[in-house]
């Protein structure tokens, strides 16, 4: 590509990376004239997308800093899980304006549960002091596979009637409803994907920029992980990677997965069978968060299944961490407490090579409940304003 090529879009994407905030270091980065730089830069200050602040001096004339403005849009993301769902309005750096949280059984298939979610919209973006107008996209955390290009749920083991249901219309429609507007109206980009591929986006960005291998694992009802490679999350073919909960263990056929398979590990080790096994103690645990219920409170029993739990995954662990040799592996979801955590240190750095935990940490989530709701709102700025959507949004303002 040669530097007249660059678009207004490209020049975006330098700016919002930091690898480029001033009209001069523009120029440098991409060759463009500075006439070129102007006329680009015209186009993303028309549309609102930029700040500018004046640097610190160093003798001469203070440069003018060029920043991407998080405050000019909002996104509306929704974290749903098997018993309850969240929503906020966030910012485009990421800042949650307005939450809310309740109850939401998963089981009661898309069109109860995207109907009842957005039916929180309204009340939610009166919280964030937001108009409408200023929502571009609606980011949704799900717990299961996803196919990324259709934003389609695909055999998800634990989402009984969402199976290739159309949720980004589903959902675009029911906030039409709510907010009132018509078919003249462009309708509000639904993005999809797997919470623990959203909720590794998050915790990347926010905390580990520069590990170019990172991986998270989340245990919860289930277990699955999402990996994050150069700054950009691997999510498969058609987005089943990370889904380690059904790797089979070879000495449990005994434990029937919610999948229709045996041995499979969340049917050993996730916040679902633990509880069940609590149960049978005769504890009144049905959930993951029953059973960190029951952690926080110190129970015995819950602590020394917790620990056996993150042993078994542990060693599943071992063959995940030295095929994508990461720099840093996180425990996340309902049971990333001390006692799951110390489990999953346990078996790996027992079992695997030294080589592949050298440069290994081992750490905790970072931004606890809100990662879901981080990660989604994440997607939907990483996709609206990626270089060739961004060209094509600024096209549309400009007619």
């Amino acid at each position: 590509m040669t530097s007249s090529q660059v678009s207004a879009g490209e020049l975006l994407q330098l700016i919002r990376s930091g690898r480029a905030n001033t009209r001069a270091g523009l120029q440098r980065a991409t060759g463009l004239s500075r006439s070129t730089v102007g006329q680009r830069l015209d186009l993303l200050n028309r549309a609102g997308w930029l700040r500018h602040t004046t640097g610190t001096s160093t003798g001469g004339r203070p440069s003018d800093r060029i920043v991407f403005d998080p405050t000019h849009a909002s996104v509306i993301a929704l974290d749903l899980e098997t018993r309850h769902a969240r929503a906020a309005v966030v910012d485009l750096a990421g800042t949650i304006l307005a939450e809310h949280t309740g109850p939401m059984d998963i089981s009661e298939g898309p069109e109860h549960v995207l109907d009842h979610l957005a039916g929180w919209f309204p009340d939610l973006i009166a919280a964030a002091g937001v108009p409408p107008a200023h929502v571009c996209g609606i980011g949704l955390s799900v717990p299961g596979p996803v196919d990324w290009e259709s934003g389609r749920v695909i055999e998800p083991p634990i989402m009984p009637g969402w199976d290739r249901y159309p949720i980004r219309e589903r959902l675009q429609k029911a906030y039409a409803r709510q907010m009132g507007t018509g078919p003249e109206d462009e309708a509000v980009p639904v993005l999809v994907d797997n919470d623990a591929n959203l909720m590794a986006l998050a915790e990347h960005q926010a905390n580990h920029r520069d590990c170019s291998a990172f991986l998270l694992l989340k245990v919860s009802t289930g277990i699955g992980a999402g990996v994050v490679i150069d700054g950009n999350l691997f999510r498969g073919v058609d987005g089943g990677a990370g889904d380690i909960g059904h790797i089979r263990l070879h000495d449990r056929p005994d434990a029937l997965c919610m999948c229709g398979s045996p041995g499979c590990l969340a049917a050993v080790a996730s916040g679902r069978a633990i509880a069940r096994e609590l149960s049978a103690l005769g504890h009144d645990t049905t959930s993951g968060r029953d059973v960190k219920r029951l952690l926080n409170e110190g129970h015995p029993d819950a602590i020394r299944l917790a620990r056996e739990a993150g042993r078994r995954v542990g060693e599943v662990l071992v063959t995940v961490v030295t095929l994508l040799n990461p720099g840093v592996l996180m425990i996340a979801g309902e049971l990333s407490g001390v006692p799951f955590l110390t489990g999953v240190r346990e078996l790996l750095y027992q079992r695997a090579m030294p080589r592949a935990t050298a440069n290994l940490q081992v750490v905790t989530s970072r931004l606890g409940d809100h990662a879901g709701l981080i990660g989604a709102a994440a997607m939907v700025v990483e996709s609206l304003y990626s270089p060739a959507r961004a060209d094509a949004r600024l096209d549309r303002l400009a007619r």
